[in-house]
């Protein structure tokens, strides 16, 4: 038995519409890297994988900065 999702407002749509674009140039070993990578673990959209491997390094880097209220000294 399938589950239905809730319909997404015409609000919901426009906000998180992708309309923004980043090109990034790759040298042939980066590419044959990430082409072989793909093949391995079997990458079908390469364009998710990629966003979602930015936005963690982003949001744990964000997570990591975070002030708190006594600093950690670091060793």
């Amino acid at each position: 038995m399938a589950v239905k999702k809730p319909k997404k407002s015409k609000e919901d749509i426009q906000k998180y519409k992708r309309k923004h674009r980043i090109e990034i140039v790759l040298n042939d070993f980066e590419m044959q890297a990430f082409v072989n990578y793909c093949n391995k673990y079997r990458v079908t959209n390469k364009a998710k994988f990629i966003r979602e491997a930015v936005m963690t390094t982003v949001l744990k880097k964000f997570d990591e900065d975070y002030p708190t209220l006594f600093d950690i000294p670091s060793r």
